[in-house]
């Protein structure tokens, strides 16, 4: 991850549209579960995947607080 003062907002955008988009995945898939009566292996599976877009935008988040807080203050 770059420490680059730039770098960080395209990072922040995209830990944030990775969460907004699980999320939505994770509401959809749901409903169509129970709508179109998915099997119990297949919702389970889908919980899976929306938890890894979860962890994987966690860690990603974790990163950059990490990289943020060794800059340290400048002045």
């Amino acid at each position: 991850m770059a420490t680059d003062p730039q770098k960080k907002g395209p990072d922040g955008r995209m830990v944030a549209l990775v969460i907004a988009a699980t999320g939505l995945f994770w509401i959809g898939v749901t409903w169509a579960g129970g709508h179109f009566g998915w099997s119990t292996r297949l919702r389970a599976l889908m919980d899976l995947i929306a938890l890894a877009g979860f962890v994987f935008a966690l860690i990603t988040l974790a990163r950059l607080v990490r990289a943020q807080r060794n800059e340290g203050p400048k002045g």
